[in-house]
């Protein structure tokens, strides 16, 4: 495992640094954007823009590694991040801010393909599932470091912004100066939505209601806090609360999925996650224990709906099935998360801040029902797949490359 480690420590740190940034720069546009005036409307079409440019990254990725190769493509997309960060200080208006978010989610997509891809190459099957955990470790301790760097400096000012450019920048100098052999390149698939409806709906459904729901808390959760009245570090303890308690809890659930079955379990926890949503909708306003204590209880429930959903899917895939299931789950959760950072800031225009959650609540309860209404129409499967706990969906893309069906697949002679 130490060779392992050693092969794949320049790869790590090049993720930990763009992790940081990107966990920094999402949340420091929602609360520049407020600060600035932008309606909450407008927020939301920010991180709509992001997904969209997010899909259009997972599509066009393997395309521009196919005619540049790994490395390029990372130092390219390495600067378009960086300058559409920077540019958000030199032009302060809704239109130019949404484009600056497509672009940004283009070039994260990509890059955390890149990275991913690169990691996965140097984990052999035995020690896959390690790799994974120490990868997942440090996406989400990056993230919570970037939430925490919100307090370097004002929001308002230059100097959070630059902070961004020079993590995006940094994370080029690892990976750029890395002995490691570089990762072949993704072969094409079709994405056939039909079919996948038809393996899994339950899954499908799932993917876009986090999409629905977790793009809302992404996107326009740091506003929410903000409404509230609170100051900035409780906007990144708030933040950096849910991811924790969202990590912390994969494994656990994981392991009781494995054992009681996926579906119950997406049930379950969509049911707590409307408790949770009910609870920062009603007690949230009342005191800053009550919105961290909430927080709390959305990540820890909300997070893991992802992971179990495309576990689930992927119970159901044939070995030729399983990229293109994945890649659709992906798409699916992308769309939800086009749409739902729109709609939450109109239930919060309307009804108030804390509504954001009575929205989240209202999703995860339409997943349940479906749920039970899926019961009544197709068995559970029983499998001995092994569940790999996802915390946030960009995952997905290192499990496209990492399951042992895929991996066979693309050793596959012609």
């Amino acid at each position: 495992m130490k060779t392992i480690l050693r092969s794949i420590g320049a790869l790590l740190l090049s993720a930990a640094i763009l992790l940081a940034g990107g966990g920094l720069m999402s949340t420091l546009v929602a609360i520049r954007a407020a600060d600035e005036g932008f309606p909450l409307v407008a927020i939301g079409l920010l991180t709509s823009g992001y997904y969209a440019g997010f899909i259009a990254g997972c599509l066009a990725t393997p395309f521009l590694v196919k005619r540049v190769g790994h490395v390029r493509v990372f130092a390219a997309l390495s600067s378009l991040t960086a300058m559409a960060a920077l540019l958000h200080v030199i032009a302060i208006n809704v239109p130019v801010w949404f484009i600056l978010r497509v672009l940004a989610g283009f070039s994260f997509a990509g890059l955390y393909m890149l990275i991913e891809s690169w990691i996965n190459e140097q984990a052999p099957n035995e020690k896959r599932g390690q790799v994974l955990s120490i990868y997942r470790m440090v996406d989400l301790g990056a993230v919570t470091a970037g939430q925490f760097m919100l307090t370097l400096a004002d929001p308002k000012d230059f100097a959070l912004f630059s902070l961004v450019a020079i993590c995006i920048c940094a994370a080029v100098i690892p990976i750029s100066l890395s002995t490691s052999k570089a990762p072949i390149a993704v072969s094409n698939t079709s994405l056939n939505m039909k079919k996948l409806i038809k393996t899994s709906p339950y899954a499908v459904a799932g993917c876009f209601a986090v999409g629905l729901a977790n793009g809302s808390f992404w996107g326009v959760g740091p506003v929410f806090v903000q409404e509230l009245g609170h100051p900035t570090i409780v906007v990144s303890t708030f933040m950096s609360i849910a991811i924790a308690t969202g990590a912390l809890l994969q494994w656990p659930v994981g392991w009781l999925s494995d054992r009681f079955g996926r579906r119950a379990l997406m049930i379950s926890m969509s049911l707590m996650s409307v408790g949770a949503g009910v609870f920062l909708w009603r007690f949230a306003p009342e005191s800053q224990t009550m919105l961290l204590v909430g927080g709390a209880l959305y990540g820890g429930f909300a997070m893991q709906l992802f992971g179990l959903a495309a576990a689930y899917a992927n119970d159901y895939a044939e070995a030729d099935e399983f990229v293109a299931i994945s890649g659709g789950l992906l798409l699916t959760y992308g769309v939800g998360s086009v749409i739902g950072p729109s709609l939450a800031p109109i239930f919060m225009a309307i009804y108030g801040a804390s509504s954001m959650f009575a929205f989240t609540a209202a999703v995860h309860f339409g997943l349940a029902i479906f749920g039970f209404w899926r019961m009544s129409q197709r068995e559970a499967k029983v499998t001995d797949e092994e569940f790999v706990g996802m915390a946030r969906p960009r995952s997905m893309m290192l499990i496209l490359r990492t399951d042992p069906r895929n991996l066979l697949k693309r050793k596959k002679p012609k």
